[in-house]
């Protein structure tokens, strides 16, 4: 696993993967905003994802925070006509409206996401807190279903996939380290199809569901590797189940 996680965690990786909308920025608002929204709409080819962000993002002239902090009901109705696989025109002004009111009343994404002492060691707590907050913002029931909950047994593949570009202190290039209030110790590895099907035949997973009980099970196996940063692997398992057909 150390030398598959060598292999793909490098800058190479990030041309084709989702992880490339946010590096197109330098600003810490502008990349975690471009990050949150490039990894709710990360599901599909990853080609036809990287399009859908590229028009998402033109449509907040690529100033992404800015756009947040400044936008008018006005400037929303452009988005309307949005649409990525189930992620209609609806759920992009309902997640704009999200970001709006995070940025708003508790200083951005990271303080939504931030561990409370009574929180259990993995950010399962933090999700579903964060999530709640997000929420707080007028938008249409259908959208909830684009921001996961590991309180109601998903595996949050996505959410836990973004937190690892903004908390893992990556030296080779890929993911940020950007924020301060968790720590790459308390992430969980991003659990999906191909990941999960590299898991099981590495002995990493024996649940056979998806979901977040798996994905506490896989990082657990993963910290006996490295305590503290198991989901640098996430990249391992991705590659060996995509690119690899292992």
């Amino acid at each position: 696993m150390l030398v598959k996680a060598q292999q793909y965690n490098t800058p190479a990786f990030v041309a084709s993967d989702p992880v490339r909308v946010p590096h197109a920025f330098t600003g810490k608002e502008d990349r975690e905003i471009a990050g949150f929204l490039a990894a709710t709409l990360a599901w599909g080819q990853r080609t036809t994802i990287l399009n859908s962000c590229t028009r998402l993002l033109a449509l907040m002239d690529d100033a992404p925070y800015a756009f947040v902090r400044n936008a008018s009901p006005a400037d929303l109705k452009s988005f309307r006509t949005f649409v990525h696989r189930t992620f209609n025109g609806d759920d992009a002004v309902a997640f704009l409206k999200g970001l709006q009111h995070v940025y708003r009343n508790y200083g951005g994404l990271e303080n939504i996401f931030r561990p409370l002492p009574e929180d259990a060691p993995d950010t399962g707590a933090h999700i579903t807190r964060a999530r709640r907050l997000f929420f707080e913002a007028d938008h249409p029931a259908r959208t909830e279903k684009h921001f996961a909950d590991p309180a109601r047994g998903s595996a949050a593949k996505r959410i836990n996939m973004f937190l690892r570009w903004m908390v893992r202190r990556d030296q080779q290039g890929v993911d940020f380290g950007l924020w301060q209030q968790l720590t790459p110790d308390q992430l969980i590895c991003p659990l999906d199809v191909h990941s999960g099907r590299v898991a099981r035949k590495l002995g990493l997973l024996r649940r056979k569901q998806d979901d977040w009980t798996a994905a506490v099970e896989l990082t657990q196996h993963l910290r006996r590797i490295d305590p503290t940063d198991p989901v640098k692997f996430d990249i391992a398992l991705f590659g060996m189940g995509v690119f690899e057909k292992f």
